[in-house]
């Protein structure tokens, strides 16, 4: 995320992956389905996005009973330079990784705080 590498983060991914956002985001879809649906959305997010990120601050990770999976809480800082505001973002993540590649994450972001620092 630092890096906006698009490719670097879906190599991560299983081909058959799904990544979901349960909570509305303006502009992001509901889920991308698949490595190369991460790939491109991403790719499409970063490239649109004038968001530079500085910061994602590991706030915890939790075990689970489900020995492939793990929530994360996380909060990511940065500035939008047209703007030059600042914005927190915190975010929780609940991943699902088999054989080395993530094959679910379910990603809550608070993806008004960027839309509101956008104003």
């Amino acid at each position: 995320m630092l890096d906006k590498s698009p490719d670097d983060l879906a190599d991560l991914y299983a081909t058959d992956a799904v990544h979901e956002f349960p909570f509305s985001s303006p502009g992001f879809p509901p889920s991308f389905e698949g490595r190369e649906a991460v790939r491109a959305g991403y790719r499409a997010a970063w490239g649109a996005r004038q968001a530079q990120v500085h910061e994602v601050r590991r706030v915890a990770a939790y075990e689970t009973a489900d020995p492939e999976v793990i929530v994360a809480e996380h909060v990511v800082v940065g500035t939008l330079p047209a703007t030059a505001t600042t914005f927190t973002v915190p975010g929780l993540l609940i991943l699902q990784v088999r054989n080395g590649l993530i094959t679910r994450v379910r990603d809550y972001m608070d993806g008004f705080g960027v839309t509101s620092a956008r104003k």
